[in-house]
């Protein structure tokens, strides 16, 4: 039923990989509205099968590329987020007790926390990627310095929302007289 807007967002996700060269390892951000990607309006009409087909195809595409998935929750949780928990626990984060549901947490962030092993919800994150879809404000999750990264010339979408993507690059320190790798 949203094999479209699955494949939409697969190809973000391996377009990111690509064009930011992101490493074995590296932490994706998914932020999130389904009512967006209906069509609708950000937290107002969630659609859960659609977060579920979402949530399903950003972990088993990430896995894939040997990323690790995770899923912004919406404000009702401080947009607090959803991984493994042996990812929380590699990371050192400061994981929260709460189980998102659609109406606090958001769709997909609530599949997520359903399909993972062994889900856990964190407070922050510093990421390495993101990508947001309808407006989610997902670049908060990344660590310093953001680079936006979009899709040729057009608009980019999954489904009806709009998608940002961004990825971190290290930070140039230094001045004039500094040498830098040329990675």
């Amino acid at each position: 039923m949203y094999q479209e807007i699955t494949n939409q967002l697969a190809e973000c996700i391996r377009y990111l990989k690509t064009a930011a060269n992101l490493r074995k390892g590296a932490v994706v951000v998914l932020g999130c509205s389904t009512s967006e990607v209906a069509g609708g309006h950000i937290g107002k009409n969630s659609v859960p099968e659609l977060g579920d087909a979402l949530a399903k195809t950003m972990i088993d595409t990430c896995r894939e590329l040997e990323l690790n998935p995770v899923f912004q929750c919406c404000e009702h949780l401080n947009r607090a987020l959803v991984m493994e928990q042996a990812l929380l626990n590699q990371l050192r984060l400061t994981q929260v007790n709460v189980m998102p549901v659609p109406k606090a947490g958001g769709s997909a962030g609530a599949a997520a926390y359903k399909r993972f092993d062994e889900p856990a919800v964190a407070v922050s994150i510093q990421a390495d990627a993101a990508i947001d879809l309808g407006d989610t404000l997902v670049g908060m999750h990344l660590r310093p310095v953001a680079v936006p990264l979009r899709m040729g010339e057009g608009e980019t979408k999954v489904g009806q929302a709009h998608v940002v993507m961004a990825y971190s690059r290290l930070p140039f320190i230094g001045g004039s007289r500094a040498q830098y790798p040329e990675k």
